[in-house]
């Protein structure tokens, strides 16, 4: 047929056209990952709390019901003193770290070159040599410069999340708008978007009860120790636990460097490191998936692959933001036929939804023919 020969070209072209628009995409996330990274926790913020102001504003005191506008401007009140105290506590520990580094500097590359002295004074004698190389104070600036956009950070979220809830009212009006008027499809993606919402929810939430745990725990440890750093490990602990897998490992490593580097006793610095490997065993492995069941069902290889990919395009702040990226990712392409393989791999057990076919019978039709 005469309509065969031009396939092969055409395939060429749309293949060229995804990878032109998929660089183009990339170099927009990256040149933009500041506002876009923002944004993103605006986001998450704005729904953690989007609920529990429908709840406040159905309220009755006596006679009278808080209005929407009032519990919306006691929300962004109180999550803009929230964001600001948990920034100033962060920056205050931050520098708290990089003022003891100064005086931890002298002594670490004796320190470090120790662990090896088992392999030969050659060996030791090098790696000293090598940690004395390392411009410290170079590496602690980068680290200030990146704390200081943390502030920035917070006001320009708290500017979202303000916006954000001045346009919750028109919501679904917008949304309807979106669809066409078809009402249907715009209750599927409501529900889409009310599942991305309670998955991601309930993963901070448990995901924030175990890293306060652990967090403590960090603390008290370092505390009983005698550790000088002992406050800035347990919210180190705290906060790198958010980050996936790799986040509990860093924690434990660095805390036990500066076991180490302050107490220089092998045998101390061994018995931190398997309290705290014990304590982030048992809370990462144990306690946390009993809390979280199967509300995520993601990939362990694909939460590493997100980790890795949106570390690489935003950094921390993408390591951070890597897990709800992929629940969102898994939960749209579920939905989508065409995209259901997808969300086939992103799962854990091959099942990223309990009822995949639940919308789809509640409009009437199914996902293999598309009709109503």
């Amino acid at each position: 047929m005469p309509q065969a020969e031009p396939r092969p070209r055409d395939r060429l072209q749309t293949g060229a056209l995804i990878v032109i628009a998929g660089a183009v995409i990339l170099f927009l996330l990256v040149e933009a990952r500041f506002l876009l990274t923002s944004l993103a926790v605006a986001i998450i913020v704005f729904s953690l709390t989007s609920d529990a102001i429908n709840y406040i504003s159905r309220m009755r005191i006596g006679p009278l019901r808080v209005p929407n506008w009032l519990a919306s401007i006691a929300a962004v009140v109180l999550i803009s003193t929230g964001l600001f105290m948990l920034s100033s506590l962060v920056l205050s520990q931050i520098n708290t770290v990089l003022s003891t580094t100064l005086t931890y500097t002298e002594r670490a590359p004796g320190a470090v070159a120790d662990l090896f002295a088992w392999m030969g004074p050659e060996v030791e004698t090098a790696i000293q040599n090598a940690m004395g190389s390392v411009n410290v104070s170079g590496y602690l600036r980068t680290v200030a410069g990146q704390a200081g956009g943390l502030m920035q950070g917070t006001v320009l979220v708290i500017l979202f999340v303000g916006f954000l809830f001045a346009e919750r009212l028109w919501f679904d009006v917008k949304l309807t708008s979106l669809m066409g008027g078809d009402a249907e499809r715009a209750a599927r993606a409501q529900r889409i978007i009310g599942t991305i919402m309670h998955r991601v929810n309930y993963y901070l939430l448990v995901k924030t009860v175990v890293s306060a745990v652990t967090g403590l725990m960090a603390y008290g440890v370092s505390v009983l120790f005698g550790l000088d750093l002992a406050v800035a490990i347990g919210v180190l602990t705290f906060v790198l636990n958010y980050i996936p897998n790799v986040g509990s490992i860093v924690a434990t490593v660095l805390a036990t460097l500066v076991t180490y580097v302050q107490l220089g006793e092998p045998a101390a610095t061994i018995g931190y490191f398997f309290a705290l490997f014990a304590i982030q065993f048992v809370n990462g492995n144990v306690i946390d998936p009993w809390l979280m069941g199967k509300t995520l069902r993601l990939s362990t290889f694909g939460i590493i692959v997100s980790l890795a990919f949106w570390g690489a395009v935003w950094g921390i702040a993408g390591m951070f933001l890597s897990v709800p990226i992929m629940v969102a990712v898994m939960i749209v392409c579920s939905h989508v036929p065409g995209l259901r393989p997808v969300a086939v791999l992103l799962s854990r057990e091959g099942l990223p939804e309990e009822e995949p076919l639940s919308l789809d019978r509640a409009a009437g039709r199914t996902p293999a023919t598309g009709g109503r």
